[in-house]
């Protein structure tokens, strides 16, 4: 019995499990609905209203018409009862009380009450109806044993029966039988004087007209209110309709626009609200593909100048160049002033070689004619030649640089060199930002994404740079040495080709904590995303086995040697604590400014 018990139970509660979740979706889909049709919330809103409004009136108009019919029916069956006892006494005055038994006495006038009244023909009687007569000899001093009556009087109820013992003309509205099988009556009791002893008459009138009376008007109101709701609900949703569809269309419009179709435009028709609104939106359009328009003439003009631009300075810079190397090789024989002044022209025109590249590069990107070169190959080794070539500006910095490397293969399919290009600029940053501290980098990959991050410990970002260090040229502390000298363009052209292969380059920091970037590439071009295998914000920790480490070595060489734990400082390094110029890790500092302007006016 027990188990029995046991798997009802379980069944009971799977079902209402199911049924809990079945109410949870459907109602999760009508939620939805409700939040973005305003159709619907306005048809059922004013549904629910309409309901509220047709439940009140039809209680009302239901409890007047019962009302009414009990009244009719009440006055009536008084007038009956009136009636009914003047009989009653006539009848009763003309018995001879010694030669007649009480219930032939009752008799004989109960007889002589239906008799009479099947004869008239008065409004009172037709009004009330068909009625049953009780006669009763049950006044308070007749003992319970000696009572008489005549008629169904034990349909009548005690409350009745005190109040007409009492001389009083009453009504009663009594339900009398089983509840399958019930009667309801409206019940007129009345006193009638007679020559022997107080005597009650009561006359039972069937309420079963009336009630199939107020059954036929609730259902006539149930099926009218219905009907009714029903017709509100398909008015108010056409009414709806008629305001919301040029609003859709309107946002479908919209939609499309601000997909790059500036040619679309809303149809306009009449004069009303809704075609001021679509001769509106069409106005706004014209405007804003006027100024698009005006916006991409403007950037093709200000590309093509730049491009221009970058093109003629080479002819003249090569000249420069070569005049250059003729004294940069012949700097032996100058005095050491002019000797100098020999080597920093030649710096100099490293870096104007290198910004105009860099401008054509950026000038192309935004022109779109760059292409993608997409190979399948092993990411580690790009990361490793990265590293080689900003090794030597890390010994020069007293950087170390740590490299995380996964011991398998992480194929992706990826721009070769446009990646190493990237890694080389976020290495050159934290380098140039990352104050005497070991930089690290770290590679991390899943199924469909591989992410590089390149943290420093170095002064970090202040709040908000680190949506403003990928802008061309910008740089938080003009001011701070640099050791690349580099256009203020990497990190913009980076940001870009991170683009170009469906990825993203972001960015963090804190002052005094460094900062980290991380690059999150697809492996696979054209395949979408999924969560980078690398945190950002980093969380700090490193590998059991440690990192490789990769630091300036024997003429400039990359040797071997240990990870220096997070935060401990290398030694003889001390940090200046001054701002990171996160935009452009390139540019040179003032200190080395001053130093070759003071050579240049040895020179003079």
């Amino acid at each position: 019995m027990s188990n029995v018990l046991a798997r009802s139970g379980r069944f009971a509660v799977r079902v209402a499990g199911r049924f809990a979740a079945f109410v949870r979706r459907h109602w999760a889909a009508v939620g939805l609905v409700w939040r973005r049709s305003v159709q619907f919330r306005v048809t059922v809103s004013t549904l629910a209203l309409s309901s509220a409004v047709v439940f009140v009136l039809g209680m009302l108009l239901q409890s007047q018409i019962t009302e009414r019919l009990v009244d009719a029916k009440r006055n009536a069956a008084i007038a009956q009862t009136r009636d009914a006892v003047t009989t009653a006494e006539r009848e009763l005055s003309g018995m001879d009380p010694g030669t007649d038994s009480i219930d032939n006495r009752l008799r004989s006038t109960l007889n002589q009450i239906t008799s009479s009244t099947a004869a008239e023909d008065t409004t009172a009687v037709s009004a009330a109806g068909a009625f049953e007569p009780v006669l009763a000899d049950a006044g308070p001093n007749v003992p319970a044993g000696e009572r008489s009556w005549q008629g169904p009087f034990d349909q009548v109820s005690n409350d009745l029966h005190r109040f007409v013992a009492s001389g009083q003309m009453t009504t009663q509205v009594h339900t009398v039988g089983p509840e399958n099988n019930s009667k309801t009556y409206l019940v007129v009791g009345a006193p009638v004087t007679s020559t022997m002893r107080p005597l009650q008459l009561y006359l039972l009138f069937p309420l079963a007209g009336e009630q199939a009376t107020v059954t036929v008007v609730q259902n006539t109101l149930l099926v009218g209110g219905l009907a009714l709701l029903l017709l509100l609900g398909g008015i108010t949703n056409l009414v709806t309709r008629q305001v919301v569809q040029p609003v859709r269309k309107a946002a479908a419009a919209a939609q499309r626009f601000a997909d790059g179709d500036l040619d679309e435009r809303l149809r306009v028709v009449g004069e009303d609200d809704v075609a001021r609104l679509g001769q509106s939106y069409n106005e706004m359009a014209e405007s804003i593909q006027r100024q698009i328009r005006q916006l991409e003439e403007f950037g093709q003009l200000q590309r093509r100048f730049t491009s221009d631009v970058s093109h003629e300075l080479r002819t003249p810079l090569t000249t420069v160049r070569m005049a250059a190397d003729v004294l940069h090789a012949s700097r032996e024989q100058f005095p050491d002033g002019l000797a100098r002044s020999t080597e920093l022209l030649v710096d100099e025109l490293d870096r104007f070689e290198t910004l105009l590249g860099d401008l054509l590069e950026i000038s192309r990107l935004d022109a779109g004619v760059e292409e993608l070169a997409a190979e399948t190959t092993d990411v580690r080794p790009i990361a490793e030649r990265a590293a080689e070539q900003v090794s030597v500006i890390a010994g020069s910095a007293g950087s170390e640089l740590l490299l995380e490397m996964p011991d398998v293969e992480v194929n992706a399919e990826i721009d070769a060199r446009r990646v190493e290009r990237i890694l080389r600029n976020l290495l050159g940053n934290a380098v140039d930002h990352g104050e005497g501290r070991p930089v690290r980098l770290r590679l991390g990959y899943n199924e469909h994404t591989i992410a590089f991050t390149v943290r420093d410990y170095g002064v970090g970002l202040r709040s908000g740079e680190a949506e403003l260090v990928f802008n061309r040229f910008w740089r938080a502390d003009p001011s701070r040495n640099r050791h690349t000298g580099g256009t203020g363009l990497g990190l913009a052209i980076s940001a870009e080709d991170a683009r170009l292969h469906g990825g993203k380059l972001e960015a963090w920091g804190a002052p005094g904590e460094g900062a980290c970037f991380r690059l999150v590439l697809p492996r696979v071009v054209g395949v979408e995303m999924t969560e980078s295998p690398l945190e950002l914000p980093p969380d700090g920790a490193r590998p059991a086995d440690g990192p490789r480490l990769l630091g300036p070595g024997t003429n400039g060489q990359v040797v071997a040697g240990e990870l220096v734990p997070e935060g401990v400082e290398p030694e003889g390094v001390e940090p200046d604590g001054g701002e990171r110029n996160a935009a452009d890790p390139d540019a040179a500092g003032s200190d080395e400014l001053a130093a070759e302007q003071d050579v240049r006016e040895e020179a003079r």
